[in-house]
């Protein structure tokens, strides 16, 4: 408990709140306005965003190119903040070539150690914080400190990859660190997430160290209080961005908190909860681009008695170990022997369910490094004592509030949702604060919704609950950044384009679609591979929990060297006039096969002998912004049409084929919400030919703005027709294919100019990206926004046609557009680029193609 009241303020900033210059001009404000009034602020701040996954990859790679391209990256982003904040003489010449040695010598050894790795993440965390020191001591009387020298880790008798990659650090008052901090400036700047070993070698604090290092940090300089700063306002009944009507949790106690954090919320890491509870430090969550939002308050016990459900979380990757063995009944010392050999391998079990013969646990990959090689050794060691089963993809969803078990004869309703779902394990905790089911990891996203639509109930005046997120036109605001997030972005992406023509992707754009998709009320999404098939994309895209539509065998392939271990049934293979050997290879992998031509049947019936399949249909009438991407009616190449049902049906069973789906795509860029329902009413009608057909593909084509004034897709209208399909018609699973919605305002083309021209009547601003670069200007007349990025801001003043070095007459990317004064080498950024940009590009006139960076 603390002795007297703190001047200190513990304030923790993670990646998205340190990567951009408007962040910081808001952070420096408030701690100016801090110090002025004579209190003193501890900083503690993160990498910039993306910048450990960078360091990671950089470890990884082979090669002296790649590794290359990846210290590029890493001074692009570090200069690129510096110069967007005015600061000069940053100093990464030095961290950036220890790092080459360093990936170096991880090649040249064939081996990452943990301690390697340790001191490599942490450069991240170091960079950063010169860059941030230097602009805050033009603003505020401010001092830097290396929290290693403060910072020690406890002696583990463990493993090396537990003492320098999750090591623990005691958070006890410090007399010592106190004494030193006052000797400093009101604002003292440190770095999150590193510590160090006491022969003074980095370590590293695990998963969430930055929140944990906070709370230490605020522990042992007894603050007042600790504020974590980040990009959402605080926690939510659920994800608010999965679910826009999940409310803010005005106030916790500590172990509602907890448990919240541990069951699937991300604002902040469980294991920053203890330090603050052992000395009552009181934690409040602020939104960094508004502080001035209420946020969420967490201390001591809450006053609220009820036993209400306050938060439906949903943890995905989750694995499950399953141990059988007749020889457990009533055998003395089983569980410790299996368990033994978990923490052996340094894993950390989570959820746990036990009968008579069998006892089934969870493995969290928050907590755990889940890699195939770790896993396969658990197995073997634990093969002596009984049969073991892993059971992948599942998701934890877990219902968060007092007196849970007061509560069970209220969940009926609830359990009802789980009806035709695979349930794994169900545990009620022993702290009476969650009760949790294991279910399939693709069930999560559509039951969290149910779930919080169900329980979750908040009274008009509500101590407990805030406004809705949707409430706070989060959504709008999503949106308009989902669009324009370039323009906070300039200074990053006029470095990146040092080397033009290249597309750049905007990695918080890709999450933020990726989570509209998965708030529909669908079974399964899958992304459109075809649209952007650039791997760290598709990485992003997995870890969201999309699956991928593929229409050849190389972007199979792309997908399996990406993630051998994928559940195949997250794949889906949708050719189109292919040969036969296609469908083999498809079929020989066990994927999910979607044909679009009786011909395959009537043909080629013995490869589908005893196979699941869904078939295409042509709907009949297309819809889309472009003749050419309308994929239904008689001029369309696609899809089985209505006269041939029938016989479709017909040599489906005389194959010995079950037809499971019906797919339809009808084309792309439609922003009419009814759409997805139409076609969905027309497969349900289709499917009496079908009685097996038990799944909808409803295909793609969700829309995003073309142009400034165009209306967005409105997804919460299209949420709300869906639903209405499936209370009408709850017997069909509802899939869906979306491709360029989950890229296209992510990505731009940076593009460099290279000449201009004045004609009668015309004027040219050539550039050094054409039709090669980006064909669907002159493939189909699409529109893509072009902006000058080096005068952004400039009032336009010319009118001109921007067109690119190919020697086609088609060579013209946009025309009659106005910008300012352009002059050579001026940066252009072409907007909604991210799909069917790259991917179609060529080496046309050998000009060679352009690069792909993810921001």
């Amino acid at each position: 408990m603390q002795q007297q009241q703190s001047t200190w303020t513990v304030i923790k900033l993670g990646g998205t709140s340190v990567s951009s210059a408007d962040y910081w001009r808001t952070i420096a404000a408030e701690l100016a306005e801090r110090a002025g009034k004579g209190e003193r602020v501890l900083v503690v701040q993160s990498a910039i965003s993306g910048v450990t996954d960078l360091l990671e990859k950089l470890l990884a790679a082979a090669d002296e190119s790649t590794r290359e391209e990846i210290l590029d990256e890493l001074r692009r982003r570090h200069e690129g903040l510096a110069e967007s904040l005015g600061v000069d003489n940053i100093q990464i010449d030095q961290q950036l070539d220890q790092l080459r040695r360093q990936a170096l010598g991880a090649v040249l050894t064939g081996e990452v150690t943990p301690r390697l790795r340790a001191a490599v993440l942490a450069s991240g965390e170091l960079m950063a914080s010169r860059i941030s020191i230097s602009y805050l001591q033009q603003q505020v009387a401010a001092d830097w400190l290396d929290i290693r020298e403060h910072l020690v880790a406890r002696v583990l008798d463990d493993t090396d990859a537990r003492h320098y990659l999750g090591a623990a650090c005691e958070s006890l008052p410090d007399r010592e660190l106190q004494a030193h901090l006052e000797a400093l400036a009101p604002i003292v700047l440190t770095q999150g997430f590193i510590a160090s070993d006491t022969d003074g070698r980095t370590v590293l604090l695990g998963r969430g160290g930055s929140d944990t290092s906070a709370a230490i940090l605020a522990a042992r300089i007894e603050a007042g209080e600790l504020e974590i700063w980040t990009d959402v306002p605080g926690m939510y009944t659920a994800n608010p961005q999965q679910v826009p009507a999940a409310r803010l949790l005005k106030r916790l106690d500590y172990d509602e908190a907890l448990e919240i954090a541990s069951t699937g919320a991300k604002v902040l890491h469980p294991r920053c909860i203890e330090p603050l509870r052992a000395q009552q430090i009181r934690l409040r969550i602020r939104y960094t681009p508004d502080p001035s939002q209420p946020g969420t308050e967490i201390g001591p016990r809450t006053t609220d008695p009820s036993g209400r459900v306050k938060a439906v979380s949903a943890r995905r990757g989750i694995r499950l170990v399953e141990m059988s063995t007749s020889g457990m009944w009533q055998q003395v010392g089983f569980l410790a022997d299996a368990f033994a050999q978990f923490r052996k391998h340094g894993l950390s079990i989570d959820l746990v369910s036990t009968s008579e013969t069998t006892v089934t646990v969870s493995l969290d990959p928050m907590a755990n490094s889940l890699d195939p090689a770790t896993l396969a050794r658990l197995q073997r060691d634990l093969s002596p004592f009984c049969r073991v089963r892993l059971i992948e993809d599942c998701a934890a969803i877990s219902l968060v509030g007092r007196r849970m078990r007061a509560n069970l004869h209220r969940l009926a309703p609830v359990l009802e949702l789980f009806d035709e779902r695979r349930v794994h394990l169900v545990t009620q905790a022993a702290n009476d604060l969650n009760f949790t089911v294991v279910v399939d990891d693709a069930d999560a996203p559509r039951l969290v919704r149910q779930l919080h639509a169900l329980v979750v109930k908040a009274d008009a005046d509500d101590d407990t609950f805030g406004p809705a997120w949707q409430e706070l036109g989060r959504e709008k605001e999503a949106e308009e950044e989902r669009e324009n997030w370039w323009k906070a972005r300039r200074e990053e992406l006029l470095v990146t384009a040092i080397q033009t023509p290249c597309y750049v992707y905007d990695r918080n754009g890709i999450t933020c679609s990726a989570r509209a998709i998965n708030s529909l009320p669908v079974d399964r999404a899958y992304f459109a591979v075809k649209a952007n098939n650039n791997p760290d994309v598709l990485r992003l895209l997995e870890a969201e929990g999309l699956g991928f539509e593929c229409v050849s065998p190389g972007e199979i392939r792309r997908v399996l060297d990406l993630f051998p271990d994928i559940d195949r049934s997250r794949l889906l293979f949708t050719p189109n006039f292919a040969p036969r050997t296609e469908y083999e290879f498809a079929l020989d992998e066990n994927i999910p096969l979607t044909l679009d031509n009786i011909h395959a049947l009537r043909e080629w019936a013995s490869l589908f002998a005893g196979r699941d399949i869904l078939l295409r249909i042509d709907p009949g009438q297309g819809d889309g912004h472009h003749r050419k991407v309308r994929t239904a009616g008689s001029h369309s190449k696609f899809g089985i049409p209505e006269h041939e049902l029938a016989e479709a049906a017909a040599l489906a069973e005389s194959a010995g084929a079950k037809i499971i789906g019906l797919h339809a795509h009808v084309g792309s860029g439609i922003r009419d919400p009814q759409a997805w329902q139409d076609v969905a009413l027309s497969l349900a009608r289709v499917s009496e030919h079908f009685p097996d057909a038990r799944i909808l593909d409803l295909g793609g084509g969700f829309g995003v703005p073309e142009r400034r004034n165009d209306i967005p897709l409105d997804m919460t209208a299209v949420a709300e027709r869906l639903q209405e399909f499936r209370d009408a018609h709850p017997k069909f699973e509802l899939w869906v294919e979306p491709g360029r919605y989950l890229v296209a305002t992510a990505g731009a083309l940076l593009t460099r100019v290279t000449q201009l021209k004045g004609k009668a009547g015309a004027f040219y601003v050539g550039v050094d990206a054409g039709m090669h670069t980006l064909l669907r200007p002159a493939l189909y007349g699409a529109h893509h926004d072009i902006v000058n990025l080096s005068r952004l801001g400039d009032t336009a003043s010319i009118t001109a046609n921007v067109v690119g070095p190919i020697c086609e007459t088609g060579d013209i990317l946009g025309i009659d557009r106005r910008l300012p004064e352009t002059r050579e080498g001026d940066v252009l950024l072409i907007g909604n680029a991210g799909a069917y940009g790259s991917v179609m590009s060529s080496d046309y006139n050998l000009r060679g193609m352009p690069r792909e960076f993810l921001l």
